[in-house]
């Protein structure tokens, strides 16, 4: 059964009721076969230029993914921020954007945060707020070529939770990497940098995550505690300074690759040459596994920013809202 939704304009345009519809379809998606899924669609008479009586095409929804982007959490002082004339400004790029209003062409946009003129600290909330309404304010200035994307920056949302800004994407997609992404990177700005103070500039995204392959394979050769070499089935592509960890199922040890490392030989170090011992335990052949170490998101939860129908759900029903003209 379809949910209809009255929505309005309050600040600008209240009274003026423009109706937004929720509804589950059963539809063919291209390459699947012929097979019927479930997606769920958005729809709205209303249009985004009364004027001109532009429709908002309808909106489908078959996927949960969404591109993101968390800054550290290591910055700012009880939620605070100072942002100055000297530092308060980022640079944005937002799913596959290539070009960019800077003449630089790699696809990022500035944003100029707005500051205090006695540099008083500003909360993170305060700051979340404005770089929302900075992106969005995007969508309609984009460079040529990066046009199709404008529902992208406009749908573009910014929390600050938990110590951390994070923004995410406007689009909804398949993939988190590739040219039909849904991603969010943030930059340092050439002039007026705020990366640092806001925790940009170490950021974790869901491009770069999603990019991680952690890799693990069996011993390959019986290994005694304190020797310096270890071997592993090839293909891992470990080198030198890689953190790797082993485990037989009752013992787990982690180490690191030193130099002489080639794979699927690993140098190890020992107390005899190197002062401590890489790996104290003796493993099995076939019967112990080693993982190679990858940077991963603090949480240790999936790539997902929806996890819930009703996320989704109010996902599209922005989407449609963002583009209606409520002035009558």
């Amino acid at each position: 059964m379809a949910l209809n939704i009255d929505t309005q304009d309050l600040q600008n345009w209240p009274g003026n009721v423009k109706r937004v519809t929720l509804d589950q379809s059963n539809i063919v998606l291209t390459g699947e076969e012929g097979d019927e899924q479930f997606v769920l669609s958005f729809s709205t008479s209303a249009y985004s230029d009364n004027t001109a009586r532009t429709a908002i095409p309808d909106m489908y929804v078959t996927t949960m993914k969404t591109g993101w982007c968390k800054s550290s959490g290591l910055t700012g002082v009880g939620g605070k921020f100072t942002l100055t004339s000297s530092a308060h400004s980022l640079k944005i790029n937002i799913d596959y954007t290539t070009n960019s209003g800077t003449g630089s062409g790699d696809g990022f946009y500035i944003i100029d945060l707005t500051y205090n003129m006695d540099s008083t600290p500003i909360s993170g909330e305060i700051i979340a707020a404005d770089l929302q309404l900075k992106i969005r304010s995007l969508a309609d200035n984009l460079s040529t070529g990066d046009e199709g994307l404008r529902l992208s920056y406009l749908n573009a949302s910014v929390e600050y939770k938990n110590g951390q800004f994070f923004i995410t994407s406007g689009s909804v997609g398949e993939y988190f990497n590739g040219v039909n992404r849904t991603s969010v990177l943030v930059s340092a700005a050439d002039d007026t940098d705020a990366s640092v103070i806001l925790g940009f500039d170490l950021a974790i995204t869901s491009m770069a995550i999603d990019a991680i392959s952690v890799k693990e394979v069996l011993l390959a050769s019986p290994y005694t505690g304190g020797t310096g070499s270890l071997t592993i089935a090839p293909g891992t592509g470990v080198s030198a300074g890689d953190c790797l960890m082993i485990t037989d199922g009752n013992n787990k040890e982690y180490f690191t690759a030193i130099t002489g490392t080639v794979d699927p030989n690993i140098s190890l170090a020992t107390l005899a040459t190197n002062g401590y011992t890489g790996i104290t335990n003796s493993y099995s052949a076939l019967t112990s596994k080693v993982q190679i170490l990858r940077e991963q998101d603090t949480e240790v939860i999936p790539n997902f920013y929806h996890t819930t129908i009703d996320s989704i759900c109010r996902h599209g029903v922005k989407t449609l809202i963002n583009q209606i003209d409520y002035s009558s």
